[in-house]
């Protein structure tokens, strides 16, 4: 999930039971009978231009190996425009390449056809969540193609010795100065993996599944983490309370600060700009691996698909064969253990530190539920302005909730 694309809808649960969810491969969803159909298969992809041009090279392959005909084609369509074209004649069969976060509405519309058994096996993961983002109620329902997250990036002319915990970071900055720790404060999206790490939580979980019924945005971790955002601004200064994504990024590129914290989308702009820098995963909080937010790329086959098993061994052939392509024309870092063990993603320094910093990463919640989270990075950004963070976190527990009433009662 590229930030930018901005398609994210959710943050993450809290810290614990994702372990509860279900993995991939545990399904025994159907497809229908063997019988061969000469249908021509439609695939739709929010990837990148370039990215939809590989998938679209291996869609071919499949295409001229089982003598059918495949389409691929670009798409930006919001889930009401999926629905649409799903009940038409002219309905995508497969949608390649959409942020997990946004399977919710989907699977609430019944959109989503759930994965056959032997499609996917959840030993070959990496990590285990990158499962949990795809399943609903112990099911799965689309396959996982590529995860992302942020860490740190650290300017090389000034930083000697790359930080392990939180404190080590701030003495470093304090003593460098001015704006030497920066990043978009006033997202959520970031402000999330120090709500978490700290002890808050979006939803708990209660068998195995989120608990709308339950948020933990005004517990005593939250409004340590919000204290602390507070003081990034307040107490060191390396902060305004106007501070937002372009600025923070800004600053990092011209060398103005020594540490930023974002994701993959802002490595070419740096290395095109001549900026020294290098990455490393966030500094540890109260000796733990920081909570940072896991986005899926992921894959489904339409509920609607009129050859649901032609479409699945598509499927199964495009997720086989591309992981290597989206890595290189996209960085969409592999979810599967042998692509994340070739040298080429490997030996890679800015890769292997998002690699790192995934091992502690959480997926966001792929439920609707959660969309009005969002809001919270506007509140938060409040505390930067040096008012009562108690304040501010009533604000945002209550906000949050009301915003979960609404959205049950559509």
């Amino acid at each position: 999930m590229n930030k930018k694309i901005k398609l994210l809808s959710a943050l993450v649960a809290g810290v614990v039971g994702f372990g509860m969810l279900a993995g991939c491969g545990s399904s025994n969803g159907g497809s229908n009978s063997g019988k061969k159909s000469d249908k021509e298969l439609i695939v739709w992809s929010h990837l990148m231009d370039n990215e939809v041009k590989e998938v679209n090279k291996v869609a071919q392959e499949w295409a001229k190996k089982n003598n059918r005909k495949v389409k691929v084609v670009k798409d930006e369509s919001d889930m009401k425009a999926f629905l649409q074209a799903a009940n038409s004649a002219k309905g995508p069969d497969i949608m390649f390449g959409i942020p997990h976060d946004n399977l919710g509405s989907f699977q609430k519309a019944k959109l989503l056809a759930e994965v056959p058994s032997g499609i996917v096996n959840k030993d070959d993961y990496a990590n285990p969540a990158v499962c949990n983002a795809v399943s609903y109620d112990g099911k799965n329902y689309a396959i996982p193609l590529a995860m992302e997250t942020y860490a740190l990036f650290y300017n090389t002319d000034k930083v000697k010795e790359v930080p392990q915990t939180m404190d080590d970071l701030l003495k470093q900055a304090q003593a460098i100065g001015g704006t030497a720790f920066q990043y978009n404060a006033s997202d959520f999206y970031f402000n999330a993996a120090f709500v978490q790490s700290y002890g808050g939580y979006i939803f708990g979980m209660k068998d195995g599944k989120y608990d709308i019924n339950d948020v933990g945005l005004n517990n005593e971790g939250a409004l340590k983490a919000y204290q602390f955002i507070q003081d990034l601004a307040v107490k060191y200064k390396f902060i305004k309370a106007d501070i937002n994504g372009n600025i923070a990024k800004d600053n990092f590129q011209n060398g103005k600060s020594a540490f930023y914290i974002s994701g993959p989308w802002d490595v070419d702009g740096f290395k095109k700009a001549g900026t020294k820098f290098a990455l490393a995963p966030i500094p540890k909080i109260n000796g733990e691996g920081v909570k940072s937010l896991m986005g899926v790329q992921t894959a489904f086959v339409s509920g609607k698909s009129k050859d649901q098993d032609g479409a699945w061994d598509l499927m199964k052939y495009l997720v086989d064969n591309t992981a290597d392509k989206l890595y290189e024309v996209g960085n969409r870092i592999p979810v599967k253990k042998a692509d994340l063990d070739k040298d080429a993603v490997k030996k890679n320094d800015v890769t292997s530190a998002f690699v790192e910093q995934l091992k502690t990463a959480l997926p966001m919640p792929n439920i609707s539920e959660v969309n009005g989270v969002w809001d919270a990075g506007k509140k938060i950004q409040t505390a930067l302005t040096g008012k009562d963070v108690k304040k501010i976190a009533e604000d945002i527990q209550k906000s949050f909730v009301d915003s979960i009433k609404v959205a049950t009662k559509k």
